[in-house]
């Protein structure tokens, strides 16, 4: 059996499309059943819904063969054990910092100032102003994270923006791209070593569907 990692929201909806031009079309809906592990169109193939952010765990120790995940979340795991032979083109978004409006963020970080930096993406943020030589003292958040600068409980946030709808509603502007993202195809080494005549096919029917 063949397992593939995937979330449920945006990057299976916008999967959905690819796994059916390769045959693997979930045999039920994943968002609508409570069923964590759905079969496909291909009895040799499942699909394990998980959390976004433990995509890359399940296919690092073997839990799942494949996965599909973006790219914040893998930056933020660290890619360890894991080959990432495709960019699937989908979920594509940008991380960003994003301030509110009137904030002169500019002059805080030319000025050497101390921020705080709510954000979930802790790993990729703190390295992103450590390149830059900027102290930061960062708030782990999960959720809502454009409230943080509204209450003060942080200077600027780290997260994700594709339309900038929810930053310009909440009076925040965005102020230094961190990177670009998109969902990529995640492979267990070990699995593709094992099961490459079963693997290889799949792997090569995904970058056929995503030229």
């Amino acid at each position: 059996m063949i397992s593939i990692a995937l979330s449920k929201g945006r990057i299976l909806e916008e999967a959905a499309p690819l796994l059916a031009s390769v045959g693997l079309a979930p045999r039920e809906d994943p968002e609508r059943s409570r069923k964590l592990v759905i079969a496909t169109r291909r009895r040799d193939v499942r699909l394990i819904v998980v959390r976004a952010s433990d995509a890359p765990t399940y296919v690092q120790y073997g839990a799942a063969d494949l996965g599909i995940a973006g790219r914040d979340v893998l930056v933020e795991h660290g890619g360890a054990g894991l080959y990432q032979p495709l960019d699937l083109g989908i979920a594509n978004c940008r991380m960003v910092v994003a301030v509110r409006r009137g904030f002169d963020y500019a002059n805080a970080v030319r000025q050497g100032a101390r921020l705080r930096v709510a954000t979930k993406y802790v790993q990729t943020t703190r390295a992103h102003f450590a390149a830059k030589g900027v102290h930061v003292d960062l708030i782990r958040l999960y959720g809502s994270m454009e409230l943080a600068p509204i209450v003060g409980l942080a200077d600027a946030i780290v997260d994700l923006v594709s339309s900038g709808k929810t930053l310009k509603a909440n009076h925040l502007v965005a102020v230094e791209d961190i990177l670009p993202v998109s969902a990529r195809l995640i492979v267990n080494p070990a699995a593709l070593k094992a099961k490459r005549d079963r693997l290889q096919p799949l792997i090569d029917a995904f970058a056929k569907a995503t030229r």
